[in-house]
C-alpha cells in the first residue's frame, strides 16, 4: 500500500541531495507503476511498434507491454495475437494473399494470417495498423513490427537517455497454442532475457500469462517476476462477470481438465496458490471495482439511460469495490488491474467523462500498478494522487528530479 512518510521523506532526501545521481534523486518505491497497455501511446498510435513504446515513454511510462507471439522460423515478435489480421496490414498484400486460413485458437476458431506461417524476414515487410475502429488510423502502414530483441534494445536506450527505469513487461501470448505448434515461447523468451543480460529478478522485466502451467514452468527456471492474468468474458446487467468460453478459466485448464474459472485465482485460496509461483496478479479492473446499468432495458441489458442514442460504460454506475487488493497485498502479491481507456464512452457514470477519476479511484483502492492505453492520463493522475497524499511531494516536484518513481 502507499506509505506517504515514506514518500515524502525520500523526496526531501533528494532535494536536499544536489550531487545525487538521477536514479538516487526522489527515487521511491510507493507510487503505482504507470504501465503502457502494447505500448501506452495505443490510444494514439498502432499497438506494439517502436514508435508506440517511444511516445508511451515519453507520456510517463515505467514499463511497456510487448505482447509475444512466435515467426515460422521461431522468432519472438511483438503482436496482440498470433492472427495478424486486425493488426497488421497483411490482407491487403497480395503475395501473401494464399497465406490465408483457419485455425483453432484456444478452442475459438478464427480466420486469418497468422504468425506461425510468416518467417522474420516475412514479417519485417509488414505493416502495422490500427486495430480499433474508434481510434485514428492515419498511421496505418507507417510502422513495423518489432522482435522482442529490438523492443528491448530500444528500451535501454530509451532508459539512458530519460535518466530513469524503464522496464519491459512482457506477455506470453497463448502458450498452449504455440507449444502445440512446436514453438514455445518460455524458452526462447528466457534465452533472449539472458543474451540482454536481463534474466535475474532484479532485472526490469515483469513477465505476465493468463496460463498458469508456462509461469509455474518459469519460475522453475528463472528468479524473474511474474504476474498471473485473470480474465473473464463481460460484465452482466448487475455488475457480476459472465465466464463465457473462450473467457472462462486459462487454457491450459481446459487441456489438463481442470475444474474452476479464472475468479477462482481471486479467492483467498486462489491467491495463495498463485503466490506458489508468481509475484502479482494482473486482473480485469472490474474484479476491483465493477459497475451496474443504472436502468435495465426489456432486453436485460443496459438502457440508454443518459438519453444520448448509444449504450455504453456511461449508462453504468460504480459499485463498491472489492476485497480482492487487501487480500492479495496480504499475500505479498502486487495488483496491476488491466486496461483503463480514456475514451467517454469507456468510463463509468461515476468519473463524469475524466479518465483521470477513474486512475484516481483505482490509485486509492491501493493497486500497485495499471495497464493504460494513454499513459499521459495514467501520469498525471498518479501526480495528482501524490500530491492529495504526500505533503512532501509538490517540494520535490518543483525543486527535485524523479520524483514521479514507482513500485518497482
Amino acid at each position: 500500500m502507499f506509505k506517504p512518510l515514506r514518500w515524502a521523506g525520500l523526496c526531501l532526501l533528494a532535494f536536499a541531495s544536489l550531487n545525487a545521481t538521477a536514479h538516487d534523486r526522489g527515487r521511491a518505491e510507493n507510487a503505482p507503476l504507470v504501465i503502457g497497455h502494447r505500448g501506452g501511446a495505443t490510444g494514439y498510435l498502432p499497438d506494439h511498434t517502436l514508435e508506440n513504446y517511444a511516445l508511451g515513454i515519453a507520456m510517463g511510462a515505467d514499463y511497456v507491454e510487448p505482447d509475444l507471439v512466435a515467426t515460422k522460423d521461431g522468432h519472438l515478435i511483438v503482436r496482440h495475437e498470433p492472427n495478424l489480421i486486425a493488426t497488421t496490414n497483411v490482407a491487403s498484400l497480395p503475395q501473401f494473399a494464399s497465406r490465408k486460413r483457419t485455425a483453432v485458437i484456444d478452442g475459438a476458431t478464427e480466420t486469418g494470417f497468422f504468425a506461425s506461417d510468416f518467417t522474420l524476414a516475412e514479417i519485417k515487410t509488414l505493416r502495422a495498423i490500427q486495430p480499433l475502429a474508434d481510434r485514428d488510423p492515419s498511421f496505418n502502414g507507417q510502422f513495423e513490427i518489432p522482435t522482442l530483441e529490438e523492443v528491448i534494445a530500444f528500451v535501454k536506450r530509451k532508459s539512458a537517455e530519460e535518466g530513469r527505469r524503464i522496464g519491459i513487461y512482457p506477455e506470453t501470448k497463448h502458450p498452449t497454442y504455440h507449444q502445440s505448434l512446436g514453438l514455445a515461447l518460455e524458452d526462447r523468451l528466457l534465452r533472449v532475457l539472458t543474451k540482454a543480460g536481463w534474466n535475474h529478478r532484479s532485472a526490469p522485466v515483469i513477465v505476465q500469462s493468463f496460463e498458469t502451467t508456462n509461469l509455474k514452468y518459469l519460475r522453475s527456471k528463472s528468479s524473474l517476476r511474474l504476474v498471473q492474468l485473470v480474465d473473464a468474458d463481460d460484465v452482466n446487467a448487475d455488475g457480476s462477470l459472465a465466464f463465457n468460453k473462450p473467457y472462462d478459466k486459462p487454457y491450459d485448464w481446459v487441456v489438463s481438465g481442470r475444474a474452476g474459472l479464472f475468479k477462482d485465482l481471486l479467492t483467498p485460496a486462489g491467491l495463495a496458490e498463485v503466490k506458489t509461483y508468481a509475484d502479482g496478479i494482473g486482473p480485469w479492473k472490474v474484479y476491483l471495482m465493477s459497475s451496474a446499468c443504472k436502468t435495465v432495458a426489456a432486453g436485460g441489458g443496459c438502457a440508454d439511460s443518459n438519453g444520448d442514442g448509444l449504450v455504453d460504460e456511461r449508462d453504468r454506475k460504480l459499485l463498491p469495490a472489492s476485497d480482492i487488493v487487501a487480500n492479495a497485498h496480504k499475500l505479498g502479491l502486487v495488483v496491476h488491474p488491466y486496461t483503463f481507456r480514456s475514451e467517454q464512452k469507456r468510463l463509468a457514470s461515476d468519473y463524469q467523462g475524466s479518465p483521470v477519476n477513474e486512475y484516481l479511484a483505482f490509485y486509492e483502492l491501493g493497486v500497485d500498478g495499471v495497464f493504460a492505453d494513454f499513459a499521459d492520463s495514467a501520469f498525471a493522475a498518479r501526480a495528482m494522487f501524490l500530491l492529495k497524499n504526500d505533503a512532501g511531494y509538490a517540494r520535490c516536484l518543483v525543486n527535485g528530479r524523479g520524483c514521479v518513481s514507482s513500485r518497482d
